[in-house]
């Protein structure tokens, strides 16, 4: 978990928020009424403090103005990416509040990627009891094939339970989440699009 802590820490996500808003000559309060986020919290993301979840990320590009990708690329960035097999950039991020830590790993399989509004993903989950707090909502789409374990998918009023080969493709607008089901932990291939 440090290390992914740590990998986290060298794409500077705080940093790029907070360039961000001074490049737009926005405070903090601004930025807080734009996105719903409280300004507390995003003190925190910018001071490195908390590392936010991939919908807080979504709603604050969204104020901005930018993609998802953003957030994920390195100064000098190729915008053709190739990545080995275990050099994944991790990502363990924390639920709105900060404080607890959310049952998904995410795996950035195209770190440094720039001009594209879609991000993929390799996703580890972790088990978990399903609570209000696993569900979130954000613009875009997102996309999900189920490579090994099992998954109940929580979406709006409905639950479906994916085995591996099985996909999913939604509007992430409307409130979803996932819960891992087997003793193997399940792992994914996520796509998450968002709206420019």
């Amino acid at each position: 978990m440090e290390n992914a802590r740590a990998e986290v820490k060298e794409l500077q996500i705080g940093m790029k928020i907070r360039r961000l808003r001074q490049d737009k000559r926005m405070t903090l309060q601004a930025l807080a009424d734009r996105t719903g986020l409280s300004k507390p919290l995003l003190s925190q993301i910018e001071n490195e403090q908390v590392i936010p979840p991939l919908a807080t990320l979504l709603r604050i590009a969204k104020a901005f103005d930018v993609g998802l990708h953003h957030f994920f690329q390195e100064e000098g960035a190729r915008n053709c990416i190739f990545v080995r097999a275990g050099e994944t950039r991790k990502r363990a991020p924390r639920n709105s509040t900060g404080f607890d830590l959310s049952p998904y790993l995410y795996n950035s399989l195209a770190y440094g990627k720039k001009g594209s509004h879609f991000e993929p993903f390799m996703v580890e989950f972790e088990q978990r009891e399903m609570s209000d707090d696993l569900l979130v909502s954000h613009e875009g789409e997102e996309f999900l094939f189920l490579l090994e374990g099992e998954l109940v998918f929580h979406y709006g009023e409905q639950i479906m339970r994916m085995r591996p080969g099985d996909s999913v493709c939604y509007d992430s607008s409307e409130r979803h989440g996932y819960v891992a089901v087997s003793q193997q932990r399940p792992r994914a291939v996520a796509v998450v699009f968002s709206k420019p």
